[in-house]
């Protein structure tokens, strides 16, 4: 007979315990269905809430290994799609400009009206550097583009860092530019 009950990530997978032990506090629990033969994982795809952010633990684990994110029209995760705005790219870069330089934490480094690139810093928590960039592209005369690229310094993962900065930067800029943010 099936038996389902909850348990903490640690204690069904314990060969990643050390991996995981500085990042207890965001770990969820998770369902797991066991007979006496077997231990099946219900939920390693679906999302939890911790602090108010999103985060399923599949982005987690690829984090490990993986230390970049971006965005782009082919996104399999509709929250990594290229944004869309109703603004001509000089008014585009404008808001976004003057939108990114207010946020706290993000340091801009560079900017490029002409190409109309921007250059971003964030340190996160554990002491590493993210480097941001925002591309603002024009796709048509009253129409922009927004996309990004985050990338942590070193070769260890992220655990899903530039994951949650992209969103983190995306939900400033649709708040700010809602009234102009368009479907592709």
């Amino acid at each position: 007979m099936t038996k389902c009950k909850t348990l903490r990530f640690a204690e069904a997978f314990p060969e990643f315990r050390g991996v995981f032990c500085m990042y207890r506090d965001i770990l969820p629990e998770f369902l797991f269905c066991s007979d006496p033969n077997n231990v099946t994982l219900l939920s390693i795809d679906d999302a939890y809430c911790k602090g108010g952010k999103v985060l399923s633990l599949k982005r987690v684990l690829v984090g490990i290994v993986r230390s970049q994110e971006g965005t782009s029209d082919r996104a399999k995760d509709p929250k990594m799609k290229t944004r869309y705005y109703n603004l001509s790219r000089d008014k585009a870069w404008e808001e976004i400009s003057s939108t990114l330089k207010k946020i706290p934490g993000y340091k801009v480094l560079h900017e490029v009206p002409s190409v109309g690139e921007i250059t971003l810093e964030k340190r996160t928590s554990l002491g590493r550097t993210v480097d941001i960039t925002v591309s603002v592209l024009s796709v048509g005369p009253v129409r922009s583009a927004v996309d990004m690229y985050s990338a942590s310094r070193g070769s260890m993962g992220d655990l899903g860092a530039n994951y949650r900065i992209i969103l983190n930067l995306f939900s400033t800029l649709d708040k700010k530019l809602a009234k102009y943010k368009t479907t592709s």
